[in-house]
């Protein structure tokens, strides 16, 4: 991440101390709240495997592991993992449902900061001088909110992948049966192993600027009408 190097030493160097915390705090919060967004949609079609595993809980240990924990210490980024048994949920999509839980969490949590990013930017004095909010709190804050929005439309986009064993996956096996049998033969293993491979190494940066257009986008959507109103000065 940012370079090469370890992912700390080239955040810090990139973005600064508040551009680190803010990853940290926006990778095990958006994966602790994804992985809970399935837990729920789980538990509303009738499985409540999330409940009496435990995982029902804000605690990023839980859904993170050890494994990933360390693999974030190492390289900045992680995953996360909720228990759901197919077979006891009610309802014909109801996998899908499940599924596409994750990434629509990430998604409401990029439109939430893209909305605070943008209030911010209509905050900014247009003429220079001072604004309502104090400079250094102002570009910390919209840093933490710009990364936010970056970090979880990729979260949500990557995860629709139709490859096993992301959520996209889940999501086209539970309409196409041809699809969910080819991923449970060897040949389709094989593959899955390989597309993931290939969704993880290639796709991140074409995700990661998909996510910085939207987002810078979605700030002008908002600040304009917002400056308009007389918000800014």
């Amino acid at each position: 991440m940012f370079g090469n190097g370890w992912w700390v030493t080239n955040t810090l160097n990139s973005l600064g101390p508040a551009g680190l915390t803010s990853w940290i705090i926006w990778v095990i919060g958006s994966i602790t709240l994804h992985e809970l967004a399935h837990g729920w949609a789980a538990l509303k079609k009738g499985d409540p495997t999330p409940e009496t595993s435990g995982h029902m809980t804000l605690n990023p240990v839980v859904h993170m592991g050890m494994p990933s924990l360390i693999i974030f210490a190492l390289a900045g980024i992680a995953w996360g993992a909720m228990p759901v048994d197919p077979s006891r949920l009610r309802g014909r999509y109801a996998e899908a449902f499940v599924a596409v839980a994750g990434p629509a969490t990430n998604f409401i949590l990029a439109a939430i900061c893209i909305l605070a990013a943008g209030i911010l930017a209509a905050l900014e004095p247009s003429t220079g001088g001072p604004g309502p909010i104090p400079e250094h709190i102002h570009k910390n804050l919209s840093l933490f909110f710009k990364l936010g929005a970056m970090l979880n439309i990729a979260l949500g986009l990557f995860n629709l992948f139709p490859v096993p064993p992301l959520d996209g996956s889940r999501i086209l096996a539970n309409f196409s049966r041809p699809y969910r049998e080819f991923t449970m033969s060897q040949a389709g293993g094989f593959l899955s192993i390989v597309g993931f491979a290939l969704a993880f190494f290639f796709a991140g940066s074409l995700i990661f600027q998909v996510g910085a257009t939207v987002l810078f986008f979605g700030i002008a959507v908002v600040e304009a009408p917002l400056r308009m109103l007389g918000l800014g000065a």
